[in-house]
């Protein structure tokens, strides 16, 4: 089955814990997230969240994902599945650090697979450059919002 990693990261000046929270603040991503422009539900493992994805350029996707990983102020991972996991699934994560006191290096992932991976060139280029767009916006929102 094919599968791609897609990575991009952004330096933050502000504490983990403050970065971690304006992540989880779902009821505000409207606001400041240009591409994961919705997220609702509970975030517990083993939750299902509702997403809304709007690719730069491009498409917007609803999808459910399940919340398979909390780590709080350190780590966040759903699993997301356009329309069965054999044909496209999506496992988004966050993984948060403090290289230096007051600064947080986030580092998202995107593990895509599945048979329509093969058919899905333009769209992992759109939703490369949706998470660096993402991490542009929560680097401005959290160190504006301190």
């Amino acid at each position: 089955m094919p599968k791609t990693e897609l990575r991009s990261e952004v330096e933050i000046h502000a504490p983990a814990s403050h970065v971690y929270g304006v992540l989880t603040d779902f009821a505000h991503y409207q606001e400041w997230n240009p591409y994961l422009t919705e997220v609702s539900g509970e975030l517990l493992v083993g939750q299902k969240l509702r997403l809304g994805l709007s690719l730069p350029e491009g498409s917007a996707y609803e999808l459910q994902a399940d919340v398979t990983h909390i780590t709080p102020n350190e780590a966040l991972r759903w699993v997301g599945r356009f329309w069965s996991s054999s044909l496209l699934q999506l496992e988004q994560s966050f993984t948060l650090s403090e290289p230096r006191p007051g600064v947080t290096r986030v580092l998202q992932g995107q593990d895509f697979s599945g048979f329509l991976l093969r058919f899905a060139g333009k769209g992992l280029t759109q939703a490369a450059r949706g998470a660096v767009y993402m991490n542009q916006a929560l680097k401005k929102r959290a160190e504006s919002a301190r």
